[in-house]
């Protein structure tokens, strides 16, 4: 059995009941940490526990609205009385031609995955315990101009500046703040959200696998493994960085995924 790198950590997972949120959770349970799992919908975070095991506990709140997540930070104060991790992961994608983005579908966009990054951080705050590891999640897309993701590729790029200040503003209190931007990584988004059928996203994963240079599309447990590096003492000199896991992928893209 190996050692459990997180063992006695608390930690906040957001968008934890489904694709890469829950196979960070999985990873962070597996390491020892406990983990707290943020979604919409009770039923998704009640398989999600039954999956990640009894070291977790789920909260139904959305992060885009401000006080559901201070309330969220108010729970694990009275139950845990700290937080030593943050994987602030909910989010979503959607694409829309440029002359297609309305006001609505570009607010609510920016709602979860700009906005609800920095008010679930700044909610937890003041549980935060000094040496404490935020991860941010960005994607692959913010920088490779794939065509009709105006808007999503917007929210995410912002993640990344968002995190290069907080990694001064935090200095302080020795907490890292680092970013992950995962690649094509096929989940249940992409059905439920995207609503891709399952003969597209089989489609869509051929592609994306004939041009990334390992030769196929990834899976949540690698995101997890790259949240749980970036939360361990394994990487205590590393603030400030985009941990990019994405194969290879965002290096030779050739824009042949429109």
């Amino acid at each position: 059995m190996s050692v459990q790198t997180l063992k006695g950590k608390v930690a906040l997972v957001t968008g934890g009941g489904t694709g890469l949120g829950l196979g960070g959770a999985k990873c962070l349970a597996e390491e020892g940490a406990f983990v707290y799992i943020v979604g919409r919908r009770q039923s998704v975070l009640d398989e999600a526990i039954r999956q990640i095991g009894p070291n977790a506990r789920a909260i139904v709140a959305d992060v885009s609205r401000k006080e559901e997540m201070v309330n969220v930070a108010s729970i694990i104060q009275q139950e845990k009385s700290q937080l030593d991790i943050i994987f602030s992961n909910a989010g979503y994608c959607i694409g829309k031609k440029l002359e297609e983005v309305s006001e609505d579908f570009f607010d609510d966009m920016l709602n979860v995955n700009l906005k609800g990054q920095l008010f679930t951080v700044q909610a937890m705050l003041p549980i935060m315990n000094a040496g404490g590891s935020i991860i941010l999640t960005s994607s692959m897309t913010a920088f490779i101009g794939l065509p009709e993701y105006t808007t999503y590729a917007a929210s995410k790029a912002a993640v990344i500046g968002m995190a290069r200040v907080w990694t001064t503003e935090l200095k302080s209190r020795n907490i890292r703040v680092n970013v992950i931007s995962p690649g094509a990584i096929p989940t249940e988004g992409y059905e439920t959200v995207q609503g891709m059928t399952p003969e597209q996203i089989e489609d869509f994963a051929a592609k994306c696998a004939a041009e990334i240079p390992v030769g196929r599309v990834g899976r949540a447990n690698e995101i997890g493994d790259g949240v749980v590096f970036l939360a361990s003492d394994a990487s205590s000199f590393i603030n400030g960085i985009n941990l990019t896991i994405d194969g290879g992928q965002t290096q030779v893209y050739a824009g042949n995924l429109s």
